[in-house]
Protein backbone atom coordinates (compact mmCIF):
# COMPACT_ATOMS: atom_id res chain seq x y z
CA UNK A 1 0.00 0.00 0.00
CA UNK A 2 2.62 2.36 1.04
CA UNK A 3 4.92 1.87 -2.14
CA UNK A 4 1.46 2.29 -4.59
CA UNK A 5 0.99 5.37 -2.68
CA UNK A 6 4.69 6.20 -3.28
CA UNK A 7 4.74 5.73 -6.58
CA UNK A 8 1.13 7.60 -7.49
CA UNK A 9 2.80 10.61 -5.37
CA UNK A 10 5.75 10.76 -7.47
CA UNK A 11 4.25 10.19 -10.66
CA UNK A 12 1.71 13.41 -9.75
CA UNK A 13 4.88 15.36 -9.30
CA UNK A 14 6.55 14.18 -11.99
CA UNK A 15 3.88 15.19 -13.97
CA UNK A 16 3.44 19.16 -12.64
CA UNK A 17 6.98 19.87 -12.94
CA UNK A 18 6.37 19.28 -16.69
CA UNK A 19 4.69 22.65 -16.57
CA UNK A 20 5.36 25.40 -18.62
CA UNK A 21 3.32 27.95 -17.32
CA UNK A 22 3.52 31.16 -19.23
CA UNK A 23 1.15 34.52 -19.22
CA UNK A 24 0.00 35.92 -21.83
CA UNK A 25 -1.20 39.40 -22.13
CA UNK A 26 -3.40 40.56 -25.06
CA UNK A 27 -5.34 43.61 -26.45
CA UNK A 28 -8.44 42.43 -28.34
CA UNK A 29 -9.91 44.31 -31.19
CA UNK A 30 -12.67 45.17 -30.87
CA UNK A 31 -12.41 46.62 -27.86
CA UNK A 32 -14.02 44.86 -24.58
CA UNK A 33 -17.22 47.58 -23.93
CA UNK A 34 -18.72 45.16 -20.85
CA UNK A 35 -19.37 42.60 -18.77
CA UNK A 36 -20.39 40.77 -21.52
CA UNK A 37 -17.66 41.21 -23.81
CA UNK A 38 -15.00 39.88 -21.19
CA UNK A 39 -17.83 36.70 -20.37
CA UNK A 40 -17.72 35.83 -24.23
CA UNK A 41 -13.71 35.63 -23.69
CA UNK A 42 -13.62 34.26 -20.72
CA UNK A 43 -15.98 31.64 -21.93
CA UNK A 44 -14.65 30.69 -25.16
CA UNK A 45 -10.92 30.98 -24.02
CA UNK A 46 -11.32 27.86 -20.90
CA UNK A 47 -12.08 25.11 -23.82
CA UNK A 48 -8.70 26.00 -24.92
CA UNK A 49 -6.69 22.92 -23.84
CA UNK A 50 -3.81 24.35 -21.29
CA UNK A 51 -5.11 27.09 -20.13
CA UNK A 52 -5.42 27.21 -16.58
CA UNK A 53 -6.54 31.15 -15.73
CA UNK A 54 -7.86 34.29 -17.53
CA UNK A 55 -8.49 37.39 -16.15
CA UNK A 56 -10.05 40.28 -17.92
CA UNK A 57 -9.67 43.88 -17.55
CA UNK A 58 -11.57 46.37 -19.25
CA UNK A 59 -10.33 49.80 -18.05
CA UNK A 60 -6.58 48.93 -19.69
CA UNK A 61 -8.48 46.58 -22.22
CA UNK A 62 -6.26 43.81 -21.70
CA UNK A 63 -6.62 39.76 -21.58
CA UNK A 64 -4.46 37.36 -19.16
CA UNK A 65 -4.15 34.03 -20.03
CA UNK A 66 -1.69 32.06 -17.78
CA UNK A 67 -1.73 28.78 -20.01
CA UNK A 68 0.39 25.23 -20.37
CA UNK A 69 3.19 26.28 -23.04
CA UNK A 70 3.45 22.07 -23.42
CA UNK A 71 -0.36 21.70 -24.04
CA UNK A 72 -1.26 25.11 -26.50
CA UNK A 73 0.22 28.02 -27.46
CA UNK A 74 -0.11 31.71 -27.77
CA UNK A 75 -1.03 31.38 -31.85
CA UNK A 76 -3.47 28.98 -30.31
CA UNK A 77 -5.20 31.24 -28.28
CA UNK A 78 -5.07 34.15 -30.79
CA UNK A 79 -6.47 31.68 -33.43
CA UNK A 80 -9.74 30.76 -30.55
CA UNK A 81 -10.36 34.35 -29.75
CA UNK A 82 -10.35 35.37 -33.59
CA UNK A 83 -12.73 32.83 -33.96
CA UNK A 84 -15.27 34.55 -31.92
CA UNK A 85 -14.33 37.89 -34.00
CA UNK A 86 -11.63 39.50 -31.96
CA UNK A 87 -7.99 40.50 -33.09
CA UNK A 88 -5.22 40.36 -31.19
CA UNK A 89 -2.20 41.89 -30.28
CA UNK A 90 0.36 40.77 -27.78
CA UNK A 91 1.52 42.91 -25.13
CA UNK A 92 3.60 40.21 -23.18
CA UNK A 93 4.35 36.67 -23.31
CA UNK A 94 6.58 35.52 -20.35
CA UNK A 95 7.18 32.18 -18.07
CA UNK A 96 4.67 32.54 -15.09
CA UNK A 97 7.75 33.32 -13.09
CA UNK A 98 9.03 36.13 -15.35
CA UNK A 99 5.43 37.42 -14.87
CA UNK A 100 5.20 37.35 -11.14
CA UNK A 101 8.66 39.41 -10.72
CA UNK A 102 7.39 41.59 -12.31
CA UNK A 103 4.01 42.07 -11.00
CA UNK A 104 5.66 42.10 -7.27
CA UNK A 105 8.38 44.45 -8.70
CA UNK A 106 5.58 47.10 -10.01
CA UNK A 107 5.28 50.25 -8.00
CA UNK A 108 1.65 51.04 -7.17
CA UNK A 109 -0.18 53.39 -9.40
CA UNK A 110 -0.95 56.81 -7.29
CA UNK A 111 -3.85 58.23 -7.49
Amino acid sequence: MKQTLFILLTSLLMMAGGKDLRVLVITPTPQMHCESCENKIKKNLRFEKGVAKIETDLKEQTVTVTYDGTKTTKENIQTALKKIGYDTKILSDRTKSDHDKTTQNAKPAHK
